[in-house]
């Protein structure tokens, strides 16, 4: 597709500084704008890129610019980096949305399908199954008995939704991802361990992101909930019976063990550990590679692993990255009170 500057400004509510006529065939990172691409700067340290940059057109937050001449057409929005989300969606939304069965997939008669959806070859669709408007599932995937997707959801190749779990409208799922696996639950006896059935199911709430090969398990009894707008990276495991509120973000490699409870807004980094059976509270910051093993209150901030206040670690690091020389000053201390001593 191809876009003129002047058309670009008009979907974000741009200023045009420059040649409105110029032509955008593509788009680049501001490092590496190549000819007739379309870039953007959002934050001041990029500003150096905007005169040598390659790019057709360049959208900028208004308040880095001078009153000067830009070498590329730039165009002048409040926030830079929003408008250009603007405009992947408003592109994504022009690739246009498949629509329809393929062969090859199988569908059990009594599951009902909504309008205007698409179903990928080799995707199997079980008994009661219920696939909401508009909802795109791609091919090899697999969709237990009873599950229930909402509208508008886009599950992509390879994951697999089992028996009983339900998705909300506008949720995404990345490829090979399993949603309602069993949960991790073992009793130990004499004879080993035995399994304890997993007899609930995993509540994946509106507008919900899960990204690629993620674990979510069903619940022992009741359900694991992901809550809505929660936004979930690539390779998380989340156990069963854990509940996650509304709007949160969880980056790759976390682990989180049963039964914990997580509220709204939370930020938390890749490769964090979390205990079972403990509760972290609302806007909460876990900072990465941390391990938490106790309740967090709301609005800390937190790191390391035990995890404490990011405050304390902080102070305390101070001294860590000071304990070879403390241990040093300690030996020659009790060298001299020795050599004392003997006199």
């Amino acid at each position: 597709m191809e876009f003129t500057a002047s058309q670009i400004a008009s979907f974000i509510d741009g200023k045009i500084i420059g040649d409105e006529n110029a032509l955008i065939t593509g788009v680049s990172p501001i490092e590496s704008g190549e000819n007739g691409h379309l870039s953007f700067i959002a934050q001041e340290r990029f500003m150096p890129y905007l005169q040598e940059s390659r790019c057709a057109v360049i959208i900028v937050s208004e308040k880095l610019l001078a009153d000067q001449y830009y070498a590329p057409t730039v165009i002048a929005v409040k926030d830079a980096y929003l408008s250009f989300q603007v405009l992947m969606n408003l592109y994504q939304e022009m690739q246009g949305r498949k629509e329809g069965i393929e062969s090859g997939s199988s569908i059990h008669n009594s599951a009902k399908l909504g309008e205007n959806i698409y179903i990928g070859a080799f995707t199997y669709i079980s008994e009661k199954a219920k696939i909401g408007d508009g909802s795109q599932i791609y091919p090899h995937v697999y969709i237990g008995k009873g599950v229930k997707i909402g509208k508008n959801c886009k599950i992509d190749s390879g994951a697999r939704i089992y028996d009983y779990c339900i998705v909300g409208d506008n949720c995404i799922v990345h490829s090979n991802t399993v949603i309602g696996g069993d949960g991790f639950g073992f009793q130990p006896t004499s004879e080993g361990f035995k399994k304890i059935p997993q007899l609930g199911n995993v509540i994946i709430e509106d507008d919900v992101e899960i990204g690629s090969n993620c674990s979510i398990d069903r619940a022992t009894i009741g359900s694991t909930v992901i809550g809505k707008g929660t936004k979930i990276d690539n390779l998380i495991q989340i156990a069963h019976n854990v509940k996650i509120g509304q709007n949160n973000v969880i980056a790759s490699q976390t682990g989180i063990a049963g039964s914990t409870t997580i509220g709204d807004w939370n930020q938390i980094g890749g490769q964090v550990g979390i205990v079972g059976h403990i509760k972290i509270g609302d806007q909460v910051k876990i900072q990465a590679q941390s391990g938490v093993i106790a309740n967090v209150n709301s609005k800390d901030t937190i790191y390391g692993s035990p995890a404490i206040h990011y405050n304390d670690y902080l102070r305390s690091y101070v001294h860590f990255r000071k304990l070879p020389s403390l241990a040093k000053r300690i030996n020659n201390l009790e060298n001299n009170s020795k050599d004392l001593t003997n006199e």
